[in-house]
């Protein structure tokens, strides 16, 4: 009896660690201190630290080993800080897509919900986006041309470089002209006239 029961109790860690590695799977590797408690892996992921298959990557923040390092997982790790309720956008997302060269200081996030971590790296905007805002770069969420286009339209970017965003996006098939339109006329007054300005040199 006292065999199947330390039997099961090592399913039942072994099944926690899959659910947490699958979480992790979903952000290049990342993962946070809260999903390690939810999951009940606090002594596998401190004998991971140990052995070197799990690394510290932040503050609360954690990577599985295995994971290569690549050129996107910054956007990846804060993508596992807000549990996937978030997306790259404004001047971020311009660079991820290619358009403009707007060269952003910080990195843009539209984030539902979550408490953002204390770090003069991040812009983080407090917003819901719909699902056709949003598109998947893998192992995080970014907002679509279309909606970068209109978000920088809103944002305190000068008229000349949203003319580029605008060009850009139109050039390199990212964006059709009457999709930029008919979206625009969702927007405040300023900026749909800011979007027909830019659209008007295409």
């Amino acid at each position: 009896m006292a065999g199947e029961a330390a039997g099961r109790a090592f399913e039942s860690l072994e099944h926690r660690w899959r659910v947490l590695r699958r979480l992790a799977g979903r952000h290049a590797g990342f993962f946070t201190i809260g999903q390690v408690t939810r999951t009940g892996c606090e002594v596998r992921v401190r004998a991971g630290l140990a052995d070197g298959s799990v690394t510290r990557a932040g503050v609360g923040l954690l990577r599985l080993g295995e994971w290569v390092e690549g050129p996107l997982d910054e956007y990846a790790m804060w993508a596992a800080w807000f549990d996937g309720a978030v997306a790259v956008s404004h001047q971020s997302a311009a660079e991820l897509h290619g358009l403009g060269r707007l060269g952003p200081r910080f990195l843009h996030l539209s984030v539902g919900a979550g408490r953002p971590p204390v770090t003069p790296r991040l812009v983080v905007l407090r917003r819901r986006l719909a699902g056709t805002d949003v598109e998947s770069a893998g192992s995080f969420l970014v907002t679509t041309p279309v909606r970068t286009v209109l978000d920088l339209a809103e944002a305190d970017i000068g008229q000349s470089a949203l003319d580029e965003v605008v060009g850009d996006a139109v050039a390199i098939h990212r964006c059709a002209i009457e999709g930029i339109r008919s979206a625009s006329g969702y927007l405040p007054p300023h900026a749909a006239a800011r979007i027909d300005r830019a659209l008007a040199g295409v």
